[in-house]
């Protein structure tokens, strides 16, 4: 089977070009439609390269890159634009690599790019935003795949360095957690590589918090509310069996007193989730313990409410104060 040159990987479904392609299908194929004006010189003329953008077959993304195709750009193309145009050192990084790696729930632009601090670029395509750094090794950077990224721990730490605010950089580390990506020995491997690295601290104990089952904001959220508070700790990401068996994660369990809380997010809104919900809480109440729960929003809207009712709970519960 062959790939007609300058269809999109949309049309063809990333099916495998045939024997019978040439080696600038096999170059379109490996790097989703993209290519740079170095490599399509390598195997067309420049008359025959204007001649493709000319007649629509392919689409100039920047300067020096081309898409084969003129249909809808994606994400991946986005990807492969910006690391052709910083040059060869350059590697996906921050928010940008972690994404490709597999982490889900933050917006994909812009482009993240992560160079060696001595290395000269190019200018970049619009959406692109490039990083410098000093320490970039081997350990840094996956060995496989294309375009080049950095490993996943690298990657969380970069995107926690790089966000708008504490409150992101810890939303991304949770997440990063919640979605079994990393470890929090990953985390601190990397962290002591980067001795200037920003927002160390937050990172090193965001990371310790979600390790030990805190994997969403609000439940990080919830945890410092209570340690300012001077109440008991309680296990996180609790695994218990309700009555019909069924495995049931509690997101806060203060096990020795018998209280329970549930951290309510936007899933709640769902009538299924809701109801799946309420049975979890039935079962609860059926065995003795106590359960109180919060939406996400009042953990930092209503954090004075919040302490007074789990305090009562504790109390009520047996806790001495």
């Amino acid at each position: 089977m062959s790939l007609r040159r300058g269809s999109s990987l949309a049309a063809w479904g990333r099916r495998l070009p045939g024997d019978d392609a040439d080696e600038l299908t096999w170059l379109l194929f490996h790097q989703e439609d993209v290519l740079s004006l170095d490599q399509a010189r390598r195997h067309l003329s420049t008359k025959a390269i204007r001649h493709r953008v000319a007649t629509g077959r392919w689409r100039q993304m920047h300067r020096a890159v081309f898409v084969a195709h003129n249909g809808p750009v994606s994400a991946g193309q986005l990807r492969w634009a910006a690391i052709l145009a910083a040059g060869p050192q350059a590697v996906l990084g921050g928010l940008t690599a972690a994404q490709a790696g597999g982490l889900r729930g933050f917006p994909g632009r812009p482009v993240h790019v992560l160079l060696p601090a001595a290395c000269r670029r190019g200018s970049l395509p619009p959406g692109a935003l490039v990083h410098r750094t000093v320490t970039l090794t081997d350990r840094d950077v996956l060995a496989v795949g294309q375009p080049r990224r950095t490993l996943p721990a690298r990657s969380i730490v970069d995107a926690a360095q790089w966000a708008s605010g504490d409150q992101e950089a810890r939303a991304i580390i949770a997440a990063a957690f919640q979605q079994r990506l990393v470890a929090a020995d990953d985390l601190h491997q990397v962290v002591n590589r980067l001795p200037r690295a920003h927002r160390r601290q937050l990172i090193l104990a965001t990371a310790a918090d979600a390790a030990g089952g805190s994997h969403s904001l609000a439940e990080l959220d919830f945890l410092g509310l209570i340690r300012r508070a001077g109440l008991p700790e309680p296990t996180r990401q609790k695994v218990r069996h309700d009555s019909a068996g069924r495995r049931r994660h509690l997101d806060a369990y203060f096990e020795q007193w018998g209280v329970h809380v549930d951290i309510d997010g936007g899933q709640h809104l769902d009538p299924r989730a809701w109801w799946a919900d309420m049975r979890r809480q039935n079962a609860l109440w059926v065995d003795g313990d106590r359960l109180l729960r919060f939406p996400a929003w009042a953990i930092r809207a209503k954090p004075d409410e919040i302490i007074t009712q789990l305090r009562a709970a504790l109390q009520a519960a047996g806790w001495p104060g």
